[in-house]
């Protein structure tokens, strides 16, 4: 952020002397966003979080205590953005508090309660609400930062709406250097938010002028190796294949690989027409093209990520395959000719992918990921995080390697050069990349582009999403006032604004924040494809990578996987010995970079931080007479907890339950299994028996209930009605468990919300959490050893035991004694040999 050492200072209430450099724009942007729920559109580097603490620092400022609140959607941004807040603003260090799921639960409350400034990652404030261990009443002004995240389920739409319905005066600034591809996304962001003015500056506008750099970009384009085009070919052969069969099935007319996503969801739509029809074609096609999106996936990481990727890919693939309850198209993609072939030869390659090379052409480096607990995969706590960057800053480096987590709002002003590993699809992402240089002086990106790939797909999307953008903000000030009177149409809107547009006075002006970009055209590559290309997206569903490296200086961007490959890895650039060998993978990108493909990396729920019961003491909107639900916090990845918190004269109350999903009173708990759950325990793909569940609600509560969500019970898995009708007949005649039927989440949440209210008011029952998940017998203990060989389930399990006698005796057991024991079959004789047998290659 710039200081004002050598020119005009602000002079205002609660900002530090000399802290901030006087900009014009910013004071004008602060001046504005004092008077409503403002959008604020400032091209990077030009200080959008100073016109947040502009408008902080007024709102705080007087005799009244209140608190301002500041989200962030990653740890490091949340750090960067406190230490800028402690030396800008005229108040105690202790008083800016950091506030993200590294922190214990108890000790959030505490800090909350002793705040005046929040900046914290949404996830955790969310969840917090949902405990109930937080209240917005005194939160005077609310900052969403890279607010173009407001869309879908992510968690910045729930927290703007408890704090319009909940703060006493409140005021939302959102900040964006993207705000939206469109008119239409930027409204939804603006709806989901309560915004209702709009405001924006551009590059172009007199005042900002001065403090922007040029940004070159230049497009690096790479051949694949002969070996890698011959892997991608036979897995093209059989796309082509399946893609025959269904057109067969009369739901498509191509059978070429590039297949965009667009025919594709087409395919889908069709598919679903027959099977809402019960014609078996539907469901026929849907496991090929299910088998299309896989090997779709499996071709983007031969392309465009590395060979070792793809090797890490299909080991999931077969894994899978070998699973008790394997989708047929599991088992039939890598039981294939051409794919078992294409794999013996990925499992042949030796070298790294040219990207790599060409990315490794520069100096010594250090990685820099998020916080990850994807299997193989070693995340970065937020003091490892803070060091590194220190340390980048400080120069001791010249490469930061990084995921994306460092793709958005991190500020290094020195950065000079940012290379990325792949080009992405979408333009917010692309401008969000491009301005971590170009900050204080001029810059350069340098995009590496593996030549007929899909690379080259998303880099003509991007430059069309990222010129229609640049025309969408130059024009959004032309229509500000459409939008604005739009968002005021809305109902949601003008319930969020039930009380009367904040005002204030709103002196001086403002500064921080670094410089900022123009980019210009982008600076298209030559001979890159063509308009065609623009149809290739992302495989959806399937998670196709579609990219996520990031910023660093002088650096290649590499990739981190949700499940722990993808690439060869961020430690392949730093100083590896070109074998490939990594310990963290490469990220299987998808979608547009939303919540969807980031939180694995950098979200931070707070969920996973050692919660063990204790709610905190901070009054709850409900009251002493509210009615109380205490939630499991594993259940947070449902809706059902966050429709509660909503609802008028309920309390929800998070703890890790060790017995049950739901306490609604001493005597009732609520076991929740979505329809997908319950088949799973009955295929033995479910980590914990529901049974063994069932059997410690029953010893705990006098009254279990099992709430079964979701249709289609019996047609969904290919597991017999009477397997089914005898698992709900064993909980309700076994043990003694209520079982309720519920078609999806809502209707989930009103059951919970009547059986509380019936028995905390009409029976004046207390709420009360107690129980122990029970211990296994020696028989189930043995179960569960052999259930886990082979992953051949309870059933077949038990099976094995009852005619070899021990756990001992099952894996030692040939193959032909193995088939003596009823339901087990050459196949899964042979699947519990290899696993027994096989030498350990860890």
């Amino acid at each position: 952020m710039a200081r004002a050492d050598d020119g005009e200072s602000i002079d205002r209430p609660l900002v530090v002397d000399c802290a901030l450099e006087h900009r014009e724009y910013q004071r004008q942007l602060a001046e504005a966003a004092l008077t409503d729920h403002t959008l604020v559109c400032l091209p990077t580097g030009l200080g959008k979080t100073a016109v947040s603490l502009l408008v902080t620092a007024e709102r705080l400022a007087g005799d009244v205590v209140n608190k301002s609140l500041l989200l962030a959607p990653t740890k490091p941004l949340v750090t960067q953005h406190a230490e800028f807040y402690r030396a800008a603003l005229d108040i105690a260090d202790d008083e800016v508090v950091v506030y993200t799921g590294e922190t214990r639960p108890d000790d959030r409350a505490d800090l909350w309660t002793g705040a005046r400034v929040v900046v914290a990652t949404p996830e955790v404030v969310e969840n917090d609400l949902v405990g109930s261990r937080v209240d917005l009443t005194d939160v005077v002004h609310c900052t969403f930062d890279e607010c173009h995240r407001a869309t879908g389920d992510y968690a910045y739409n729930y927290i703007a709406e408890r704090y319009h319905d909940e703060a006493r005066d409140p005021l939302v600034t959102g900040m964006s250097a993207s705000p939206g591809d469109d008119e239409e996304a930027i409204l939804t962001v603006c709806s989901n938010l309560g915004l209702r003015q709009v405001e924006v500056m551009t590059d172009e506008d007199a005042d900002v002028a001065e403090y922007t750099h040029r940004t070159d970009v230049q497009w690096e384009r790479v051949e694949l190796p002969e070996s890698v085009v011959e892997i991608r070919d036979a897995l093209n052969e059989v796309i082509r294949e399946r893609l025959t069969e269904l057109k067969e099935l009369g739901v498509t007319s191509t059978t070429r690989p590039d297949v965009s996503e667009r025919e594709i969801q087409k395919i889908q739509g069709k598919l679903r027409e027959l099977m809402d029809s019960d014609q078996s074609e539907g469901y026929e096609g849907m496991s090929y093209l299910a088998e299309v999106r896989k090997l779709r996936t499996a071709v983007t990481y031969a392309e465009t990520q590395s060979v070792e990727s793809l090797r890490r890919y299909f080991e999931r693939q077969k894994q899978a395959a070998r699973a008790s309850g394997a989708s047929k198209a599991d088992q039939r993609m890598v039981s294939d000719p051409k794919v078992r072939e294409a794999v013996r030869k990925a499992e042949a390659y030796d070298d790294l992918h040219p990207k790599f090379r060409r990315a490794r052409e520069h100096f010594e480096t250090r990685k820099f990921v998020g916080q990850s607990d994807t299997e193989g995969s070693d995340g970065m706590t937020q003091t490892r995080q803070q060091e590194t960057l220190e340390a980048f800053r400080d120069g001791e480096f010249e490469v930061l390697v990084s995921t994306s987590v460092a793709e958005e709002g991190l500020d290094v002003p020195e950065v000079d050069l940012v290379l990325f590993y792949e080009p992405v699809p979408t333009a917010i992402r692309a401008i969000q990349r491009k301005g971590r240089t170009g900050r204080q002086t001029e810059g350069a990106v340098t995009v590496l582009l593996a030549e007929d790939t899909r690379d080259e797909a998303y880099f003509w999307k991007a430059r069309r999403d990222q010129k229609r953008m640049r025309e969408e903000l130059r024009s959004l000030k032309s229509v500000a006032d459409r939008i604005e009177a739009a968002m005021h149409e809305q109902s949601g809107i003008d319930a969020f604004a039930a009380a009367d547009p904040p005002t204030g006075p709103s002196r001086d002006g403002e500064p921080a924040g670094g410089t900022g970009e123009t980019t210009g055209d982008d600076g298209v590559p030559p001979e890159t494809g063509g308009e065609d290309a623009t149809d290739l997206q992302p495989s959806g569903s399937d998670g196709a990578p579609t990219s996520s490296g990031p910023a660093r200086e002088t650096a290649a961007g590499a990739t981190e996987s949700d499940d722990g490959d993808g690439q060869a890895g961020l430690d392949a650039f730093a100083g590896g010995d070109g074998s490939g060998e990594t310990g963290e993978g490469g990220k299987a990108p998808g979608g547009d970079g939303g919540a969807a493909d980031s939180e694995a990396i950098d979200g931070d729920s707070g969920a996973t931080d050692g919660e063990d019961g204790e709610s905190g003491t901070v009054p709850t909107p409900g009251g002493d007479d509210a009615v109380e639900v205490v939630v499991d916090q594993r259940e947070l990845d449902a809706p059902i907890a966050k429709d509660l918190s909503r609802r008028d004269g309920l309390e929800t109350r998070l703890e890790t339950l060790a017995v049950g999903d739901y306490v609604l009173s001493d005597r009732v708990v609520v076991e929740r299994k979505t329809v997908a759950d319950f088949l799973d325990t009955l295929t033995g793909d479910d980590e914990r028996s529901l049974f063994e569940q069932a059997k410690d609600a029953t010893r705990y509560y006098a009254r279990p209930v099992v709430v079964l969500e979701g249709a289609d019970l019996y047609e969904q898995r290919n597991v017999h009605p009477n397997a089914i009708q005898g698992a709900l007949a064993s909980l309700t005649v076994d043990f003694g468990a209520s079982v309720l039927r519920t078609t999806d989440a809502d209707e989930t949440a009103a059951l919970i919300e009547a059986i509380a209210t019936r028995e905390q008011e009409e029976s004046d029952r207390t709420v009360s959490v107690h129980g122990e998940k029970s211990s296994k017998t020696l028989a189930e203990q043995q179960e569960y050893v052999v259930a886990s060989v082979a992953e051949v389930g309870p059933v077949t399990a038990q099976s094995l035991l009852a005619e070899l006698g021990s756990v001992e005796a099952v894996v030692t057991a040939d193959a032909d004694e193995l088939q003596t024991a009823e339901g087990v079959g050459e196949v899964t004789a042979q699947r519990i040999r290899e696993v027994v047998g096989s030498d350990y290659d860890g």
